[in-house]
């Protein structure tokens, strides 16, 4: 996520960091290079100008030149100042008598349909009885879509094959009034461009069903091109905030750092992957910090709680205080780490780790979980509780089956054998730290 932009930023504060001190010529010199990450990134011209202003006159001021830090001072500043940039955190407004209604707007091609599932996969977790909308009865297979995502998240979908999308939206809000529906979600018609008859459209639906909620579902990769629909959309039906899509593929992020400035919708949430849960509330400080490679700990925590379940996390903890975890209980924690979303994602959130998760590609990271999951599927249970009677022939078996070699077989051997004998020495309180690091 904004890799480019990242690893600009970083190259800068890493000059200023090695000058110590810092006179006001040695702001400004960071603040052209700065502009110019961001400007390569695709922000909005006038957002970069408005940023860079506010950050130099914070900057040249008493309390950073005079610091004993200067330069992390200016990266506090800056984290500030994207944190303005990208507006305050979106809440729902799901207050009043339900049902509530979202109605989700957008071009074809920006996700809607499968972020319509997502949503209602969240709001569940959140204690709400969501109803799924199928109004886009133009587009091929598209109510067929939403009906197999709702059947596979067992989150039931309302749809008709035929009639307007203003008399489904009708229908489908007396269906979640009668099924007692917390919130009922609306997957409604795009085109391949903004035209009059889908405005007039939504405006009519709008008119129809007042929802509580509407929401722009815009592809982050589209840059200023979604700025500028934000805009549109925004000035024809009133939008109350915006969902940012394929985020996780944006290395510039010039849509992210730019809509809610120019726009002035807020963003409400961000699409991370393909995954049901692939669905991030929008926190502007988390994303600021991850933009200047700084990690998200707190989001890697919420991903973490919502994949692991509270009794598995004890008996995994009881299995390492007693040092008797083996290589099914691993085989089960990666099951566990997949479900939170690709390795090299989760990197990026752990402070210090972003640089080496943009040198490890996600498809390089994910394809050595695979491996390593595939070489432990090839074992006998036995084989699993008990590596030790793993053999030179056993190894072989393991290889063939795994389509690996008999090398990468000896080689996550040798690594399980070593973290078990680090939790044995953790757990008798006797580890010497030069075993640790090899010294």
């Amino acid at each position: 996520m904004f890799e480019s932009l990242t690893e600009r930023l970083q190259a800068v504060f890493k000059k200023l960091a090695r000058k110590g001190k810092l006179r006001e010529q040695d702001v400004d010199e960071a603040l052209r290079e700065v502009r110019l990450a961001l400007l390569e990134a695709d922000v909005n011209y006038q957002v970069v100008k408005d940023f860079v202003g506010r950050v130099r006159e914070r900057a040249v001021g008493v309390e950073v030149m005079k610091s004993l830090t200067p330069a992390q001072q200016v990266v506090k500043i800056v984290h500030g100042e994207l944190t303005t940039m990208l507006g305050q955190p979106g809440r729902l407004d799901l207050s009043g008598p339900s049902p509530h209604i979202i109605m989700l707007v957008g071009l074809q091609g920006s996700g809607k349909t499968t972020t319509a599932a997502k949503l209602a996969l969240q709001l569940r977790h959140e204690g709400q009885r969501p109803l799924l909308v199928a109004t886009d009865t133009r587009r091929p297979a598209a109510v067929e879509q939403l009906e197999v995502l709702g059947r596979e998240l067992e989150i039931p979908v309302y749809g008709e094959k035929g009639g307007s999308p203003v008399a489904i939206c009708a229908q489908a809000l007396e269906r979640a009034r009668k099924g007692a529906y917390s919130v009922a979600i609306l997957d409604t018609q795009g085109r391949l461009h903004i035209d009059q008859e889908l405005m007039s459209e939504l405006v009519e639906m709008k008119d129809r069903v007042s929802p509580d909620e509407v929401l722009l579902v815009a592809d982050a990769m589209t840059g200023q091109d979604a700025v500028r629909l934000a805009q549109e959309f925004h000035q024809q039906v009133g939008l109350t905030g915006l969902i940012l899509t394929k985020i996780e593929g944006d290395a510039r992020g010039g849509a992210a750092l730019s809509i809610r400035a120019v726009s002035g919708v807020p963003i409400k949430f961000l699409g991370t992957g393909e995954k049901p849960s692939a669905l991030e509330v929008f926190h502007p400080d988390r994303l600021a910090s991850r933009i200047l490679g700084m990690g998200d700990i707190l989001t890697l925590i919420e991903r973490a709680e919502a994949s692991f379940e509270e009794e598995e996390a004890r008996r995994v903890e009881e299995k390492l205080r007693t040092a008797t975890f083996d290589l099914e209980d691993f085989r089960q924690q990666l099951q566990q780490v997949k479900r939170m979303g690709p390795l090299s994602q989760l990197m990026e959130m752990i402070p210090g780790f972003a640089s080496l998760s943009r040198q490890l590609p996600q498809e390089v990271t994910d394809q050595q979980m695979k491996k390593i999951e595939a070489i432990i599927n090839s074992m006998t249970p036995e084989e699993r509780r008990n590596p030790r009677i793993i053999g030179g022939s056993r190894k072989r078996r393991i290889a063939r089956g795994s389509g690996t070699t008999v090398q990468e077989v000896n080689q996550l051997l040798g690594q399980f054998r070593q973290m078990q004998k680090l939790m044995k020495q953790l757990t008798f309180g006797r580890v010497d730290i030069s075993s640790i690091f090899g010294t």
